[in-house]
């Protein structure tokens, strides 16, 4: 097998640097928190992102954390994370020279990123349909808050507000008291994750408008409402919803479940800090009991019994609680607090079989060999204050590209004059098209897919891989889903209800679910559009059909650990040789490079690594309360469609194929760049803060309980207008008079007392209600919505069309998720260009092996009776 340093998945001393998968690219910002995310992921692939300010700079100047606890425009530590790789242009848009040399750069640019909401077609006196005439090659990405239709697209949104109505709170949370009762509001995972999930999408709906303009010449606008983006994120409670009715419940630090556990799964060392012990299936029981034996801490627990099915996998969330599964986290928690943080075996339990993990703080990864040999971290100069300071800068390692560092985000105006010196640009050419072309595939939507003919060889499983090549078949890849009987993918979660869609229809209670592994509704949500081949590898007939099917695939796509297609005969050294340029892609928990290629993790495990789970929760000694679905499973998945994406880009341009080691914790640590960088510069280690804000300062800003059952309110207040606003709406004038709240400053100072005061009053509200009177005020407000609540009674979720139906061969036809982007010119289906649901397991081998390999129909029964397929 190739070593992976052959393949220069990291650069040798001295050699060139590679490029970015976007380069040649330019990108024109016009943006604050809602897009900067997404600028810094394109200037990461390599585009030149020349970021546009007005004279007196972007508000996020304004937002903390600062250098040295400073304020100050150029010190702004959540301004240098995002901006990071920038050029800074500023312009006076109220003045016709500012308006002409900013259209003589829309002119020269590929992309606008715009999430002004209308300001910036103000400024140039330009509608969207107008601007786009007048550029239309030009791909405008836009982020709004709740879209530009529906009864709340004039709402104001925040990082809280979004999570709230999203449904990432009401997943998100301690354990209820006895009586299953919640004493503590919901938590909202800290920080700016509304702004992550809805920027990572919008690239991906860039980078495919991309591609088509690659082929076609044609510019479209790209636009994302983060209230649907972050309404898709959530796991197993929306489908859990939609196939049985059955509601969840938020957990601490652990999957939200349909039953309640009594008993975390993260444990306490005796020196405060805190591990994930997450437990799989029977296969988790046998390693645990003969790890415990070692240290003659088992207790009372045993291995499974004999004829136990020790090849089955619990999927994070759907396993119910019961109090044999609680006593065993309670002994492995009496282990844990054994030991000191430091001490922990928690790298021999990984050894033995174990999901084992620490709750790491950010800026400990910042610190770890594994990471900084990956290159996911970098120590970017600041030659203005004589400084360097550590960056997270990738999110993961290629042959052919490289994720680019790029200079400290830009002093305003730094180069203004720069830019506006610069020869004027003619953005990329549309290629000609081959006189033998095919025709383009039209969508049940009546347009193109942007991944016209594009074909995937599917290994990917679990969410956080499979969930990326179904973005990519709802954008027109034909993706063929490969899966072995003696290790499927997690098909057994959201099942279909016993009675089908009629039965939910007429349900008012939870449903019982069918076992059958064709009819998972989780499995028909994440892998709906695809094809499926059942194919055992391990055969050599099998290994030989893989091969010839791979010779006309783009993509070889897998999530398992690092190692098993190597193994196999499938690394990339053998991929280049069936297909010179073929674009190889795997994701696994920490990547194969480095050394923590082995260990294993799902979603809560690879979040406990990232740092994720120990940065949301209420202040220490709380205990942290992570996210109570696998975040980073979505997240990773958006960055496997991304990086497929860009090495199109770059295979369209050059030629060149590469091979893409990504890693599902490396994406949550890109989330915390802000927390890394606070580390490196002020030496501070992340605190939890629970639901307030002090980085953008708001007081009231938190979760209010309002009348009924688990009823939970979401406001935030940033100045002075809004605190006035909802002391009128709630009908307490005398809360202005208070001299602790004449001021925000005061309101910061004294948020206990004002949080009892909003409480005392809200908890005799109902939530909708006072929502709709609040933003009437002009007060950002939302309910923590559950997945019914999105389900059933959203009404601007309904507007967005955030669902879409497809026909599954067997499980019927259901809603699942539609790809949030909206683009006008090539816009995604969720049915895929195969207009369907997931597959059955093996449901397409006929069509597959005699359409594309031309076998006979007797040839293939042969293949089924020999075990091959």
């Amino acid at each position: 097998m190739t070593s992976l340093n052959d393949e220069r998945l990291i650069p040798g001393a001295g050699e060139p640097a590679k490029p970015g998968m976007l380069a040649g690219t330019r990108v024109i910002e016009f943006a604050d928190e809602l897009g900067e995310y997404t600028g810094l992921v394109l200037a990461g692939l390599g585009a030149d992102v020349i970021k546009v300010e007005l004279p007196g700079g972007s508000r996020t100047r304004a937002l903390g954390p600062f250098l040295d606890d400073k304020p100050d425009a150029e010190r702004s530590l959540y301004f240098w994370n995002y901006n990071r790789g920038k050029r800074s242009v500023a312009l006076d848009l109220e003045t016709e020279a500012g308006r002409a040399a900013l259209l003589d750069l829309l002119a020269g640019a590929d992309i606008l990123l715009d999430t002004s909401c209308g300001e910036l077609n103000q400024a140039l006196g330009l509608d969207r349909a107008a601007l786009q005439a007048r550029f239309p090659a030009l791909i405008i990405g836009r982020v709004t808050p709740f879209g530009d239709t529906g009864p709340w697209k004039d709402f104001k949104g925040s990082d809280l507000v979004h999570l709230a109505l999203g449904g990432v709170m009401s997943n998100c949370g301690y354990d209820p008291a006895p009586g299953d009762r919640y004493d503590l509001a919901p938590i909202a995972p800290q920080v700016w994750h509304a702004y992550h999930i809805a920027g990572d999408q919008l690239a991906v709906g860039i980078s495919a408008a991309l591609l088509h303009r690659l082929r076609t010449g044609e510019g479209q606008e790209v636009s994302v409402a983060v209230h649907e983006a972050v309404a898709k994120n959530t796991e197993l409670d929306l489908m859990s919803w939609v196939m049985r009715r059955a509601p969840l419940y938020r957990m601490t630090c652990r999957h939200a479940g349909e039953v309640p556990s009594r008993v975390p799964s993260i444990g306490h060392t005796k020196d405060g800090r805190w591990f994930m012990t997450y437990l799989g299936g029977p296969k988790d029981e046998v390693a645990l009991v003969g790890f415990l034996e070692k240290y003659g801490m088992q207790a009372d627990l045993e291995r499974p019994p004999e004829g136990a099915n020790l090849s089955a996998r619990a999927i994070p969330g759907s396993s119910t609680g019961d109090e044999r599964r609680a006593h065993i986290f309670e002994v492995m928690q009496r282990f844990i607090r054994a030991f000191r943080y430091d001490e922990m075996p928690w790298q021999e339990a990984q050894a033995a079989g174990l999901l084992w993990a620490p709750l790491r703080k950010p800026h400990e990864n910042a610190q770890d060999p594994h990471w900084l040999m990956r290159g996911t971290f970098a120590d970017v100069e600041h030659p203005e204050i004589g400084r360097s300071f550590r960056y997270v800068t990738s999110k993961w390692l290629s042959t052919a590209t490289s994720w680019q560092v790029g200079r400290r985000a830009p002093l305003l105006g730094e180069h203004t004059q720069e830019v506006l010196a610069e020869p004027a640009r003619v953005p990329a050419q549309p290629k000609t098209p081959r006189p033998d072309a095919p025709k383009p595939l039209l969508s049940p939507r009546g347009k193109p897919f942007p991944l016209q003919n594009i074909r995937i060889f599917d290994f990917s499983w679990f969410l956080a891989s499979a969930g990326g090549t179904r973005y990519l078949a709802a954008l027109g890849a034909e993706s063929i889903k490969v899966e072995w009987k003696a290790n499927p993918d997690t098909r057994l979660a959201a099942m279909a209800p016993v009675g089908g869609r009629e039965a939910r229809e007429k349900a008012t209670a939870p449903l019982v679910g069918v076992k059958d592994a064709d009819m998972g509704g989780q499995f028909n949500n994440k892998n709906s559009g695809k094809r499926g081949l059942s194919l055992n590898i391990r055969h050599p007939k099998g290994l030989q059909i893989a091969r010839d099917l791979i010779r006309q695939s783009d993509i070889v796509a897998e999530g398992f650990s690092p190692g098993v297609l190597q193994r196999l005969g499938l690394g990339y050294d053998e991929l280049r040789k069936i297909r010179p340029d073929i674009i190889y892609i795997q994701q696994s928990g920490m990547g194969s490079q480095g050394t923590y290629g082995r260990l294993r993790t799902v979603g809560p495990v690879a979040a406990s690594f990232a740092g994720t789970s120990d940065m949301s929760g209420l202040p220490e000694p709380a205990m942290p309360v992570g996210w109570g679905y696998s975040y980073l499973d979505w997240m990773g998945a958006y960055s496997f469609a991304l990086a497929i994406l860009g090495a199109l880009h770059h295979r369209e341009r050059t030629g060149e194929g590469q091979w893409i080691d990504a890693s599902q914790t490396e994406t949550g640590i890109y989330l915390a760049g802000k927390a890394v960088l606070d580390w490196s510069a002020n030496g501070r280690s992340f605190s939890r803060y629970g639901n307030r804000s002090p980085y953008k300062p708001a007081a009231p800003h938190g979760a209010y309980r309002c009348q009924g059952e688990d009823r939970w309110l979401a406001i935030a207040c940033f100045d002075d207008a809004e605190w006035r606003a909802l002391a009128k709406v709630a009908g307490h004038a005398e809360w202005l008079s208070d001299g602790r709240f004449a001021t925000l400053q005061g309101r910061l100072a004294h948020q206990d007392e004002l949080d009892a005061l909003v409480t005392a009053w809200s908890q005799t509200q109902d939530a909708y209600e006072t929502m709709m009177k609040l933003q009437a005020a002009g007060v950002a407000a939302g309910v923590s919505q559950t997945a019914a609540d999105r389900y059933d009674r959203d009404p601007q979720l309904a507007e967005l069309q955030w669902l879409t139906e497809v026909t599954g061969t067997k499980i019927g036809r259901w809603p699942v998720i539609e790809v949030p982007t909206k683009m006008t010119a090539t816009p995604p289906y969720a049915g895929g260009p195969i207009d369907r649901g997931a597959p059955g397991y093996g449901e397409d081998n006929e069509r597959i092996l005699m359409e594309m390999l031309g076998l006979s129909r007797e040839e293939v029964l042969r293949l089924a009776e020999e075990g091959i397929i």
